[in-house]
């Protein structure tokens, strides 16, 4: 029971500037959850897609890999299915390639949706606790200036002790969302490398097997 009475005295005495420390926490870790979700299951899903489109594509079925594609809402459908479909008009890899990038430009910043704001939280946080601190240290010597001497230096070490706890909860709270922040841009990134990973695996398969076709069709002119 005695630590949680020191938690709730740790709190209180914070003073009002936690409230708005407790409201970007509560909002930056709804966040990072969302994210971290949202990026695993985009994971989950561009990796069995592509395992099953793969095997598809270079066998050249490519009405049956846009069927699949076209009817799937993850990452790697789009861009396969944009590549598809220029494929329709035109077959120069350099077109094939503009309309895949047109995706990833779609693709990429639903990725990186809002995971910038954890690191602003971070960032504001910080600054709000040491506001918290810094007030708390100009009321604690404005109190104490009428204080009989002899009192002063046990005030005053109550009054600083109280004003940096504001400092300590918004580093508690800065430092994992600085780290939570730089988790979710790296799993952001690695899809984001794997995207393109298989944007050059589906334009060299298409360039190859353009190329076998043509030799076939050269073969049975001569």
């Amino acid at each position: 029971m005695s630590n949680f009475n020191t938690v709730v005295k740790f709190f209180v005495d914070c003073g009002p500037f936690l409230y708005p420390s407790l409201a970007m926490m509560a909002i930056g870790l709804a966040i990072a959850i969302e994210r971290f979700l949202f990026l695993n299951r985009a994971r989950s899903e561009n990796r069995k897609l592509w395992d099953q489109v793969l095997p598809m594509l270079q066998s050249g079925k490519w009405k049956e890999v846009h069927h699949v594609t076209s009817s799937s809402e993850s990452a790697i459908g789009k861009i396969v299915s944009n590549g598809l479909t220029r494929m329709q008009s035109a077959r120069r890899r350099e077109d094939i390639d503009n309309a895949m990038e047109e995706g990833m430009m779609e693709i990429v910043p639903r990725l990186e949706k809002r995971t910038h704001y954890i690191a602003t939280f971070a960032n504001t946080i910080t600054l709000v606790g040491l506001l918290g601190t810094i007030i708390g240290l100009i009321k604690g010597f404005t109190a104490v200036a009428s204080v009989n001497p002899a009192e002063k230096a046990e005030m005053l070490s109550a009054s600083i002790s109280v004003a940096m706890n504001n400092t300590a909860f918004a580093l508690m709270v800065a430092i994992p969302f600085l780290l939570i922040h730089a988790f979710l841009q790296a799993r952001a990134s690695e899809i984001v490398d794997s995207l393109e990973a298989a944007k050059i695996t589906f334009l060299n398969l298409v360039q190859r097997l353009a190329g076998e076709q043509l030799s076939t069709k050269e073969q049975r002119v001569s």
